[in-house]
């Protein structure tokens, strides 16, 4: 695939809106490379929203700048509004998605509009990356990710991808100057919780807010994962797809109902 972003139209998309600080960051880096990029993002907050598209429904989409436009609707109506319509007299020949405030580790990825923004273009054929910073209560390191997201789009663009992969990228919260290497590692699995906050308003009965929780520490995956290379510092990158099928079972079965 070896790419020449000098030459590239770019597509940077997000979870976490327009306004978001990580977005904007993440366009930084990408007209240093190159300039013909372009940002479809929603008009408001989408983190969690998944794969998700809207179905049947009128979605606005508003130029809010040059290249700059608000959707209402999701992260993959974002790249498919963009591709199918604003951008479809030249298709972009890379998709950014980020940079997330917080990381999409493990099964997050499932959840994560900011994989699902690369993971929608992948489908149409468009390599893609997913970028996310890791961070804490206090610290919200995007430093980290504007220093190193450079080097980390050099490395990966000279390579060959298979053909429907895409890359989900994470850095981790430390300092720039303390992140400890790259690892190429597999997507990882931890015990999670969700607490469920139920409202205590008259006026508001039947309402509840649902709240992730990590168990920290408590791994299911053994083995090196993207979990363990952030918590030694590290920026972790994972080769992702779209086929979901377990082919070890799928074997067992095809032999079972023969």
């Amino acid at each position: 695939m070896p790419l020449n972003l000098s030459e590239a139209r770019i597509l940077v998309v997000n979870d976490d809106g327009i306004r978001a600080p990580g977005i904007k960051v993440l366009e930084r880096i990408a007209n240093s490379f190159s300039k013909d990029v372009w940002v479809f993002a929603p008009e408001e907050e989408k983190s969690g929203a998944g794969h998700s598209i809207s179905l049947g429904q009128a979605i606005r989409v508003t130029k809010v700048g040059p290249r700059h436009f608000a959707v209402g609707g999701s992260p993959t109506d974002c790249v498919m509004l963009a591709l199918g319509d604003y951008l479809s007299d030249r298709i972009p020949d890379l998709v950014l998605s980020g940079i997330n405030r917080g990381g999409n580790l493990g099964d997050d990825v499932t959840y994560s509009g900011t994989v699902s923004g690369a993971l929608e273009a992948t489908l149409l054929g468009i390599p893609a990356i997913a970028l996310s910073q890791v961070v804490d209560k206090k610290n919200v390191q995007f430093r980290t990710a504007e220093a190193h997201v450079g080097f980390v789009f050099e490395k990966l663009l000279t390579l060959n991808w298979p053909r429907g992969v895409f890359m989900n990228v994470n850095f981790p919260n430390v300092a720039a100057e303390a992140v400890n290497g790259i690892s190429i590692v597999p997507q990882g699995r931890r015990k999670s919780g969700y607490n469920l906050q139920k409202m205590n308003n008259p006026r508001r009965e039947g309402y509840f807010h649902i709240i992730g929780e990590a168990i920290q520490g408590e791994y299911i995956t053994e083995g090196d994962t993207d979990y363990l290379a952030i918590e030694r510092g590290e920026i972790s990158i994972t080769p992702l797809h779209c086929d979901l099928t377990h082919y070890g079972a799928l074997k067992k079965m095809q032999r079972k109902f023969k």
